[in-house]
């Protein structure tokens, strides 16, 4: 007879319970994780609304923390010892698109494929007492560390990949436009990279955590036209480094002179500025992201609004959506 666990599952909109399913078997080159916590990402934010309205019911889950328990076929305990803390980068990789034959995994065309012939309710299945991972997909964590920090390598993962598309160098002037838990983290790395950093968020209370995580200038962009306060700052130049966290379109045309969907090419050509975008993280800045958490250099404990038992997903879930909160985290 199969073993059970648990599971937290989206049932309906706004409705989140737990269900019992199938455990998986590590398979051949996996380790099979013992779920500590898992943070409620925007994602499953969304799917809970049912903004995204996928087939219910739905198992999400990927920014998660646990311990190793079981080693699948092949795979050696002097290597992947048992008990051990890890973070997991789940992202498919097929090895042979365009994005992962040019270095770039993270865009792989098929990073969305999820092996679901173990489970028996759909999605990425972070959100349960346990979950497979391939060991390539498996990072290190020290033993000690809180499982509410160690739950940031993958959203702090994304950020890096950001930061590294952004090219900062020493002395720049960049903008973060955006005071959400994205946004935070944004500053925090940015001052890692040895940028005064401004940060423009309409929200007191995100102004406020923003300072304390090292921005160097707060504005209020609700008060006065942005661009002119950040040119008022910077000597009439302007960022060298704009990073927009929000999901408004709108507060792009602060980043350029032109609408977003309408760029000048005479403007790109004269100023030499690049725009890009980042999603995801890579498999370079996932292993950044857990070297930064585990010596210390990114601590995001002010960006931990609270945790909840499995047994309280609800509630969970209900705070996540509340916009004064930042990343929320139910245990196992």
């Amino acid at each position: 007879m199969s073993e059970k666990m648990n599971v937290v599952a989206i049932v309906d909109e706004r409705k989140a319970e737990m269900r019992e399913v199938t455990r998986p078997k590590p398979l051949k080159g996996q380790v099979l994780i013992k779920i500590d916590g898992c943070a409620l990402c925007t994602f499953e934010q969304r799917m809970f609304t049912r903004v995204v309205p996928v087939p219910l019911p739905f198992v999400g889950g990927h920014e998660f923390t646990g311990t190793i328990v079981e080693l699948g076929e092949g795979v050696k305990e002097d290597k992947f010892p048992l008990g051990q803390r890890v973070a997991a980068r789940m992202l498919h990789s097929c090895g042979h698109c365009y994005g992962c034959r040019h270095d770039e995994p993270n865009i792989c065309t098929d990073s969305s494929h999820v092996d679901m012939s173990q489970m028996d309710i759909m999605g990425m299945g972070g959100l349960a007492e346990y979950i497979n991972a391939d060991i390539s997909q498996v990072y290190f964590m020290p033993n000690d560390m809180p499982v509410e920090k160690a739950c940031f390598a993958e959203p702090l993962a994304c950020v890096l990949n950001s930061i590294e598309k952004g090219r900062i160098e020493i002395g720049d002037d960049v903008v973060v436009i955006g005071g959400g838990i994205m946004g935070q983290l944004h500053v925090m790395c940015a001052k890692l990279r040895g940028a005064r950093v401004i940060m423009s968020e309409p929200d007191e209370a995100r102004r406020e955590i923003a300072a304390k995580l090292g921005a160097d200038v707060c504005i209020n962009p609700l008060e006065g036209d942005p661009i002119e306060m950040i040119k008022e700052l910077t000597g009439g130049n302007g960022a060298a480094v704009v990073f927009n966290t929000t999901a408004v379109s709108a507060v792009a045309q602060q980043e350029h002179p032109d609408k977003p969907i309408e760029v000048s090419p005479n403007w790109l050509h004269n100023s030499e500025a690049v725009i890009t975008g980042a999603v995801s993280p890579s498999v370079r800045s996932f292993r950044q992201s857990v070297d930064a958490l585990s010596k210390g250099l990114i601590d995001p404990e002010l960006l931990v609004s609270g945790s909840w038992d499995k047994t309280e997903a609800q509630k969970a879930f209900e705070a996540a959506i509340d916009p004064a909160t930042f990343r929320c985290i139910i245990r196992f």
